[in-house]
């Protein structure tokens, strides 16, 4: 009777480690001529294209070094590229640090962006400044200051509720521990 052959897989304990079968690894070369490396980072071979080269780390920050994205296009058709893409989320340009996009940090959340805006404030607007501007607001905008000017009463209501969203976060951000 003819032994069968068990996988390697099989069983416990595990006499060898994972991922170490006899089978042969394709590895794919550098397509820059004359490196020996793996070529693991794909970049264009055109813009708008999808055939890519292949290359090694070092070989691939050389080429995207000397990447035009531009190139072959008239100064008023990568104007509109570019305005193009700063519209949706592709441009990354105006984004700081690596947050969600947009203005800030990434510590503040879309609510707390909008009382900031209420409220006439830069993104990294400090508590002590919201207090500030929001005391300034208040005063100019108050039913008492202007009785009967309904869009002033709708200011202030705004800027209370916004006051109220901020001074929350800021509550949450003073008693959440540190990481």
């Amino acid at each position: 009777m003819a032994r069968s052959k068990r996988s390697v897989d099989w069983g416990f304990p595990r006499w060898r480690g994972y991922g170490s079968e006899r089978d042969a690894v394709k590895v794919r070369i550098c397509d820059r001529a004359g490196c020996d490396e793996p070529g693991d980072r794909p970049a264009p071979k055109s813009p708008n294209s999808s055939e890519r080269w292949y290359f090694c780390e070092t070989h691939a920050a050389e080429y995207n070094r000397n990447w035009n994205y531009f190139e072959g296009l008239s100064d008023e058709e990568a104007k509109r590229r570019a305005a193009e893409e700063m519209r949706d989320a592709s441009g990354y340009a105006q984004s700081s640090h690596h947050g969600w996009a947009g203005p800030g940090d990434g510590s503040r959340s879309r609510d707390e962006m909008h009382a900031l805006e209420i409220l006439e404030l830069e993104a990294d607007a400090d508590f002590s400044a919201v207090r500030v501007a929001w005391r300034k607001l208040a005063k100019e905008n108050h039913p008492d200051v202007k009785p009967g000017d309904e869009e002033a009463a709708k200011r202030f209501h705004a800027i209370q509720a916004a006051f109220d969203v901020l001074k929350s976060a800021e509550e949450r951000r003073q008693w959440r521990p540190e990481e």
